[in-house]
């Protein structure tokens, strides 16, 4: 049986489309998703800091071109995707509640959540109040929500989760392994991944 795992922080619009257009490969393939949640800055700043160069000094052609492709691609999924007004967003405590989530069984339902919040209604998910309307919107109590992602458990497993994706060669959101070795970055790369999850169901190595 074939692995997937996907690493993502909801504060990018790419991972949003990414984390919506896997599920189906993986029902296709009769593979169980690992999820992977991170904290992107962290990433950024271990092994790609020419990030915030490129938002210091964004090229308008590119930026506006980028702004058309988001769009096409949002179409293409269904997609509400608009730009928040905080970008980037300051995404630690959204992510830390993903684990929260995690141990009530509800990482997928939360972190839709959180992507359409910020993606689609274009809140601050770094504020509280948006954290606790998704908290409680799936039956989880706010407080003990909050008193969970400022706990050591949560803070302990997204650190993990954001020093495993660095030490296995990733460099950003979404960032997707096959087979724990085969390495795919970016949503436009999923038309790969789906023939990696074929070719390793038919025995095959990538080609």
């Amino acid at each position: 049986m074939a692995t997937l795992e996907l690493f993502f922080d909801c504060s990018s619009p790419w991972t949003y489309l990414a984390y919506v257009g896997i599920q189906p490969i993986a029902a296709r393939h009769g593979v169980e998703v690992t999820w992977k949640p991170i904290l992107v800055g962290g990433v950024f700043n271990a092994v790609n800091a020419e990030v915030y160069q490129n938002r210091a000094n964004p090229n308008p052609l590119r930026w506006s071109y980028m702004r058309k492709d988001l769009a096409d691609w949002a179409r293409v999924y269904g997609l509400e995707i608009g730009w928040p007004a905080v970008f980037p967003v300051n995404s630690v405590k959204a992510m830390r509640g993903a684990f929260a989530a995690e141990d009530r069984g509800l990482l997928v339902p939360y972190c839709t959540a959180v992507f359409e919040s910020y993606w689609g209604r274009l809140e601050d998910i770094s504020q509280d109040e948006v954290l606790a309307r998704i908290a409680s919107g799936l039956g989880m109590d706010p407080d003990a929500f909050f008193a969970e992602i400022a706990g050591p458990d949560c803070k302990a497993r997204l650190r993990a989760n954001t020093d495993e994706l660095v030490a296995r060669g990733g460099f950003g959101s979404p960032t997707i392994f096959v087979n724990g070795s085969d390495m795919y970055f970016g949503n436009d790369r999923l038309a790969l991944v789906d023939h990696a999850l074929g070719q390793a169901a038919s025995g095959r190595a990538p080609a």
